[in-house]
């Protein structure tokens, strides 16, 4: 392999990373897991840091072809204690004990060629390898993989919190978020940014550093032929997790306004994916147009009985790896315009966007009975997208961004 002729064997990397990717039920450990995976299968030796899942089959030191896993079996740090830490909460999190004694330990017996710092999750970590390595010869190279442009998204979640005291404390934790991405930004040797869109704001401030863009791939069901018919059920659907404050505000706004008008066109709307049952349990005692499911194994049978798939996040931004899977499974995409990014969608030709919850809730009802816009739609879709998604290509980025002198 081109690798191996670089340095006269595979590849060593350290990847450090929230938790283990699975099962990869959000678009966080898609990304990850689908990462890690290109790695391995682009030659390169990984050893993954991360907090052990519950719902995880793999132990501490468990080993794979070209993967070993070290997985803390520790409990993350509480949102609350973060309000003490100069760490957002989003790093401090996963910064446990265990996290930080393996750490050391893999920095001492370790012969490591690149360190990837898989998320701003893992910022924590900074200072002990810069710590580490300081005045030590042939340092591995750093490479950031952003997951967003953390700083601009925080701060916009924090803008649109509608409690003051609550408002507050987000804020706070942006401001966190922001100067923990600058440092991760600054200190190492390689930055890829999710979309084209996240490379710029990166490239505003530090245009001398090496960046380059990292889409995801998507290695999902791929339905080769789909002809929407009016057999379907009249159904729109979100598919997501629905645990992370942006995710929760979106639903909750969009909800709010497109129940009642699903409910008076006698339409059915549902929202696929995990959250808090308390928060579910709020959102049904207010809907009659709307099924939350919550957790399912799979998502392939909602989207099988389903006309139309929805984007309806006016907070996050950045990529949705869901959009592919609505794109592959042959679903039209009705959206919010900005609410994704790094896809080749075009209004009107291969997606629908509209500005705000309202009227995206008036486009899906208009729509939901144009069965040849809704099937040119997924067509086109499918078309543009089919050959731009493939993870082996991302680990070849990665190891390049390791290897290159």
């Amino acid at each position: 392999m081109p690798f191996e002729g670089r340095l006269g064997r595979s590849p060593r990397c350290l990847w450090l990373t929230l938790a283990d990717p699975e099962p990869r039920h959000n678009g966080q450990f898609i990304y990850s897991g689908g990462l890690i995976d290109a790695m391995r299968s682009a030659g390169c030796e990984v050893e993954v840091l991360g907090l052990r899942r519950a719902e995880s089959a793999k132990g501490n030191g468990w080993r794979e072809d070209h993967v070993v896993w070290w997985l803390p079996d520790d409990e993350p740090h509480s949102h609350w204690s973060s309000l003490t830490s100069p760490l957002p909460h989003i790093a401090h999190r996963c910064r446990t004990a265990g996290m930080r004694r393996t750490l050391d330990e893999l920095l001492l017996h370790g012969d490591w060629d690149g360190i990837v710092f898989d998320g701003i999750s893992v910022g924590w970590a900074l200072p002990r390898v810069l710590d580490y390595y300081a005045g030590r010869p042939g340092r591995p190279r750093l490479i950031y993989v952003s997951h967003n442009h953390e700083e601009s998204v925080r701060a916009q979640i924090a803008k649109s919190q509608p409690l003051f005291l609550k408002r507050q404390a987000v804020r706070l934790d942006a401001l966190k978020v922001s100067w923990l991405e600058r440092d991760l930004v600054d200190a190492v040797d390689f930055v890829t940014a999710i979309t084209p869109e996240d490379l710029s704001l990166y490239r505003r401030r530090r245009c001398d550093k090496p960046m380059g863009v990292l889409t995801p791939g998507y290695c999902g069901r791929r339905i080769e032929d789909r002809r929407l018919s009016a057999e379907l059920p009249r159904r729109a659907v979100i598919v997501g997790s629905f645990d992370w404050i942006a995710k929760r505000m979106n639903l909750a706004e969009f909800v709010g306004i497109a129940d009642p008008l699903f409910a008076a066109a006698r339409a059915e709307l549902q929202a696929v994916g995990s959250a808090d049952e308390t928060f579910l349990a709020q959102l049904r005692a207010n809907a009659t147009a709307t099924e939350f499911t919550g957790t399912v194994p799979e998502i392939d049978p909602y989207l099988d009985q389903a006309r139309i798939a929805i984007v309806p996040e006016r907070n996050g931004g950045g990529f949705k790896l869901k959009v592919l899977e609505y794109v592959f499974n042959r679903m039209p995409v009705f959206a919010l315009s900005g609410s994704f990014a790094g896809v080749p969608l075009r209004h009107n030709d291969s997606v629908m966007l509209f500005p705000d919850h309202e009227a995206l809730a008036r486009g899906v009802l208009e729509a939901i009975d144009d069965l040849p816009l809704l099937n040119r739609l997924q067509e086109r879709a499918f078309t543009v997208c089919q050959n731009q998604f493939d993870w082996s290509s991302r680990g070849r980025q990665i190891l390049t961004a390791i290897t290159e002198s």
